[in-house]
C-alpha cells in the first residue's frame, strides 16, 4: 500500500546490487511512494549484479562509481543534478566491504591494507558523499541522508571483524557532519542500525546463520527484514521526520535493548541437558 510519502522527491541510492540488497528494497519502496532517483554502485558490482534491471523497473539511470575515489562520487552527484535539472532531497548510503571478512582473517591477524580499504569503502565514503553534496549545495533544505549501520558499532559480535570499526566510524561521521549540515542547510543525517540481514554481503559474515538465529530469539519482535528496513528508511526520507538528525536509529526488533530473552535462555539451557 502506497502513501505517496515521497511524491515529488528526488534522490540517489548507493549500493543496490540484487533483490537481496536492502538498497534494492529501498529503491522499490521509494519508487512506489512517488520518488525519482538515480542508482549507483561500483563497476564490478554492476557487472555481477542486477542493478540495470532495477533501473528499468524504476525508470531511471545507473551511474557507476568506485566510492573510494572522490572524483567518482562527484561525478554521481553532477550527473544526478543534471539528470533532474536541480537539487535532490535524499541519499541512501548502503555500502559495506571487507576483504578481511572475505578472506576469513581473524581480528587479531588483520591485513592492514585490507583494513584501510574497509574503512575507506564502508565509512569514509559517507564523508565523501556528504562533503561533495555540501560543497555542491546538492540537497534541498529538509533533505535527508541515511546510512545503514549495525549494532556491532557499539557491541562486540563474533565474526563481524573490522566491519565493526567501520560502522563505528560511519556513525561518528553522521553525527559530526549532521551537525554542520543541519545548522547550515537544514539537512538531516542519520544512520539506521538494522538487524542482521541475509544480503549478499551479510552472507559472507562468519557464523551468520547462528547469529541470525540468536538475534531472532533475543529480539521481542524478531529480526527486521530488508523490506521492513526499507519502509523505515522511507519514513526518514519523508517530511514526517524533519526534526530527526544525528541519530543512530535501531531497527532491530528490540535486540539492542535486550540482555537475555526467554527464548534465548531456553535454547541455551538445552545445551546442558545430558551433561554431568
Amino acid at each position: 500500500m502506497a502513501y505517496h510519502l515521497l511524491k515529488g522527491k528526488k534522490g540517489i541510492i548507493f549500493g543496490a546490487l540484487n533483490n537481496l540488497s536492502i538498497a534494492w528494497k529501498v529503491a522499490e519502496k521509494a519508487y512506489e511512494e512517488g520518488a525519482e532517483f538515480t542508482l549507483s554502485n561500483a563497476p564490478v558490482a554492476l557487472r555481477f549484479g542486477e542493478t540495470e534491471k532495477l533501473a528499468e523497473t524504476c525508470k531511471t539511470i545507473v551511474i557507476p562509481a568506485d566510492v573510494s575515489r572522490l572524483g567518482d562520487i562527484e561525478h554521481v552527484f553532477e550527473k544526478t543534478l543534471e539528470h533532474f535539472d536541480g537539487k535532490i532531497d535524499f541519499v541512501l548510503h548502503s555500502i559495506g566491504m571487507s576483504m578481511n571478512v572475505r578472506k576469513k582473517k581473524l581480528y587479531s591477524d588483520l591485513d592492514y591494507n585490507y583494513f584501510r580499504q574497509t574503512l575507506d569503502v564502508s565509512a569514509l565514503s559517507l564523508h565523501k558523499m556528504l562533503q561533495t553534496a555540501y560543497k555542491m549545495d546538492a540537497i534541498n533544505q529538509w533533505g535527508s541522508v541515511v546510512a545503514l549501520s549495525y549494532v556491532a558499532a557499539q557491541r562486540t559480535l563474533y565474526g563481524y571483524n573490522d566491519m565493526a570499526d567501520a560502522k563505528a566510524l560511519l556513525e561518528s561521521i553522521a553525527r559530526s557532519f549532521g551537525y554542520i549540515y543541519g545548522r547550515e542547510r537544514n539537512v538531516r543525517v542519520n544512520t539506521v542500525s538494522q538487524s542482521p540481514t541475509r544480503t549478499t554481503a551479510g552472507r559472507g559474515v562468519k557464523g551468520i546463520d547462528s547469529l541470525f538465529d540468536f538475534t531472532e530469539r533475543m529480539s521481542p519482535l524478531g529480526n527486521a527484514t530488508a523490506e521492513e528496513c526499507a519502509n523505515y528508511c522511507i519514513t526518514l526520507f519523508s517530511d514526517l521526520t524533519r526534526k530527526v538528525t544525528m541519530q543512530n536509529l535501531f531497527h532491530d526488533g528490540g535486540f539492542s535493548s535486550m540482555g537475555m530473552s526467554l527464548r534465548a535462555m531456553t535454547q541455551y539451557d538445552k545445551s546442558f541437558k545430558g551433561c554431568d
